[in-house]
């Protein structure tokens, strides 16, 4: 098994991106996702800059996975969604359906994010003759669910797990984000720029609840699943995938690549629950 680095989910100046990715481009990661996933409004980089991180990635020896929006809702979303399946040199993360159809009309191979509902061998297996050749299991699937799955054949695509990062939960038409600030979402501002970690949002008893990141909601605390990493080894994951929301975030992906199928603990911090078939904010360790 080996570590991934998901996509950027966060608005972050151009800048930072480009130094994020510099980092990245002298570690050890080797399977790198880039790419405006949320809010086709985030106009920090444009297509031809992310083309051009691509290259210098894959200059560096790292296999790189262009990320597509998870919510499409304009004409020129999927212009710009044609833009990126047709690129000609890196296959893509598929993060809705139509994504998909443009890959599958395209005949050209694809990887299903975690934002696709598969729920099933059977949609999988529809997939993959479609040409996924991976697939990143929905964050609120569990151990036992995927295991199902894999024991009852051995798959021919390969399976990839979001194992560390604040979970992606939903997304919405409205921007949460705009609204909390007094401004409407076509005319956000791009305010969530003010927070390179998504917003915090609380119960009235002041405890951590969800975090807002433009228009997606996700949960208030990191999932960490560090100390599963040799049963994931044992049932045939290829990838452990960690969501950057931070520089911090490329020394976890190292430590992983150099750790390998050993496990490690982790603190009662995150929140663990859907892998073991429990709520979400829980913490556990079976």
């Amino acid at each position: 098994m080996k570590a991934s680095l998901g996509p950027i989910l966060y608005c972050w100046p151009k800048e930072k991106v480009i130094e994020f990715y510099t980092q990245v481009a002298a570690s050890q990661i080797p399977l790198v996702y880039l790419g405006e996933t949320i809010c086709s409004r985030r106009r920090e980089l444009k297509f031809s800059d992310y083309m051009d991180l691509a290259h210098m990635l894959r200059d560096s020896g790292k296999e790189v996975v262009l990320s597509t929006l998870a919510l499409l809702e304009a004409p020129s979303e999927y212009t710009e969604l044609k833009k990126q399946v047709e690129n000609g040199e890196f296959i893509i993360e598929a993060n809705d359906m139509g994504a998909i159809q443009a890959a599958k009309e395209n005949k050209l191979p694809f990887i299903c994010g975690p934002t696709i509902n598969n729920y099933n061998l059977a949609s999988l297996k529809t997939l993959h003759k479609w040409g996924m050749q991976r697939f990143v299991m929905p964050v609120e699937l569990s151990k036992h669910w995927l295991n199902t799955v894999v024991s009852v054949e051995k798959p021919e695509f390969e399976i990839e797990i979001f194992g560390h990062g604040f979970l992606p939960l939903a997304l919405s038409a409205r921007c949460f984000t705009a609204r909390q600030k007094g401004l409407v979402k076509d005319k956000c501002q791009t305010i969530c720029i003010e927070n390179p970690k998504g917003l915090l949002a609380q119960t009235q008893e002041s405890q951590p609840l969800l975090r807002l990141n433009g228009i997606q909601t996700q949960s208030a605390a990191c999932i960490d699943l560090t100390s599963e990493l040799s049963s994931m080894s044992d049932m045939g994951i290829s990838y452990f995938r960690v969501s950057p929301s931070s520089v911090s975030c490329i020394e976890k992906a190292d430590k992983l690549f150099e750790l390998g199928s050993q496990s490690v603990q982790v603190d009662d911090t995150h929140c663990n629950g859907y892998w073991h078939q429990q709520a979400g904010f829980n913490h556990l360790q079976i």
